[in-house]
């Protein structure tokens, strides 16, 4: 696949980006694929067995579509590409690609730049015209309802109208997306992506309902009188909390609280000053050090906050890890992204102990601690506070950034009855996806648990396929 020698002959050429003191200034996105894309598909070793294949979640076919790209068909790309991803412009963008870990490449030098490959041919397509809705030349006369239109539910909706089924897909928010809508800002993923995706799954039959609460303003029972099946692709939503004195303080906030009131108003949504959580002028502390903490920063950032410092309670990872020991697996490893890039303190090893707030009742600082990891006799790991090493960071906005611990049950789950798993997800297999609940099931991470936009989209695939199975007795859509 791609050049024999390819990757002797061409050095990786990553994304080029906007200058910090420009694009802080806007909500755009800032990058820039490389103008070879060819020559990186070339570099696509003939290593027999392609690690990348298991890397990534939906099994992308990676060194075909490579392979196309080499010797300039696109168009064949793009379809081997579409063949395992309905959605391959979100991935392009927001996929922390595992697949490029997982690059026997990546053993001896710099892997395939297989995200941008991807990101190349699935914008390529839309510019020249190829992607078009695909209309099902007969329509099964069964009724599915999604519930949840991030990128579990979306998958799942486009790959069943394609088979034919009527599909309508139910959203709480006045917009199509979940949290690729309103918890990813818009200099990393312009929304544009999912409205020209949208109007091709309204093209094949998806029908999409906002401002539609199933088990509030939508009774969750009902659908199961009015539809032969349901999904629940709602998402986790319910996010981790940090019960410490002065958490009821005014300027502590969920990074979700933050983040999709941000966005609501860069869309053109009339949020009231009451309402937005504005990092202007403010010393902003953010704690949690993945993607959501660091979407916080590049947003703080834009806001003109007086300074943001980030900090993480596990340790700080090594920068360059041992590839012989993790490779083809994820490894822990020290990542800076671009928001970072930007601007900020980065600490590790630190615990939040209390806010402290003026007579108002507004945070102006964070009391932290130092911690260290050690093993007990049983080699598990333990936290310990580091005696005597507390300090204060200064603190007129904090945002909670760390993660999300299962889906909101109040609501619609109640009202339907689904058993949970021992974390509090909707209870169902990788295999069929049913939920406890007759016709019910269930993709993303509602029922695997917080994960990545490439998990969600396979899980909505793999549920697609079952529930079609279920309704018509066998099944034409892919693993």
């Amino acid at each position: 696949m791609g050049k024999a020698t390819g990757f002797k002959e061409h050095a990786r050429e990553n994304l080029s980006y906007a200058p910090v003191a420009d694009r802080i200034t806007h909500f755009n996105e800032f990058s820039k694929l490389p103008e070879d894309m060819p020559t990186q598909g070339a570099r696509c070793m003939d290593c027999g067995i392609p690690f990348c294949h298991n890397g990534c979640p939906i099994n992308n076919i990676i060194p075909d579509w490579n392979d196309a790209v080499y010797h300039g068909n696109w168009r064949e790309a793009l379809d081997v590409l579409h063949s395992t991803n309905n959605f391959p412009e979100f991935t392009g963008r927001i996929c922390p690609a595992p697949c490029e870990e997982a690059c026997t490449m990546n053993l001896i030098g710099d892997a395939v730049s297989i995200k941008n490959i991807e990101l190349s041919i699935v914008e390529k397509g839309w510019q020249e015209g190829w992607i078009n809705p695909q209309i099902p030349a007969h329509k099964t006369g069964k009724r599915v309802a999604i519930v949840g239109s991030g990128p579990a539910g979306m998958a799942a909706a486009q790959q069943l109208a394609r088979v034919g089924h009527d599909v309508v897909v139910f959203e709480k928010n006045n917009r199509i997306g979940g949290l690729m809508r309103y918890g990813i800002p818009n200099f990393k993923f312009e929304k544009s992506v999912i409205d020209r995706r949208m109007s091709q799954m309204r093209a094949e039959g998806v029908e999409f309902r906002v401002n539609s609460t199933v088990g509030d303003n939508v009774d969750a029972k009902d659908l199961l009188n009015r539809f032969d099946a349901v999904i629940l692709s709602g998402g986790s939503e319910k996010p981790r909390d940090l019960p410490v004195p002065g958490r009821d303080l005014n300027g502590v906030h969920f990074a979700m609280e933050f983040l999709t009131k941000n966005t609501q108003r860069v869309l053109g949504d009339n949020i009231p000053e009451e309402e937005f959580v504005s990092a202007a002028g403010k010393h902003v502390v953010v704690i949690g050090g993945g993607d959501t903490g660091s979407d916080c920063i590049g947003t703080s950032n834009r806001h003109g906050a007086e300074s943001v410092t980030q900090i993480e309670i596990l340790p700080k990872p090594e920068a360059v890890p041992n590839k012989l020991i993790t490779w083809p697996n994820w490894p822990m490893k020290l990542r800076t992204s671009t928001s970072q890039e930007e601007g900020c303190d980065r600490d590790w090893e630190v615990s939040t102990k209390r806010f402290i707030g003026d007579d108002e009742g507004n945070v102006q600082a964070v009391e932290c601690v130092r911690v260290e990891w050690t093993k007990d006799d049983n080699g598990q790991w333990k936290l310990n506070e580091i005696e005597g090493s507390e300090f204060e960071l200064p603190a007129q906005l904090v945002t909670l950034a760390m993660g999300f611990v299962h889906p909101v049950h109040e609501g619609m789950l109640e009202q339907l009855g689904v058993d949970k798993d021992g974390r509090g997800n909707v209870a169902a297999n990788d295999s069929d996806y049913a939920t406890s609940v007759d016709k019910v099931f269930t993709a993303g991470d509602m029922r695997r648990g917080q994960s990545l936009v490439v998990w969600a989209i396979r899980e909505g695939r793999q549920c697609a396929r079952a529930v079609d199975e279920f309704l018509m007795g066998s099944t034409t859509l892919p693993r």
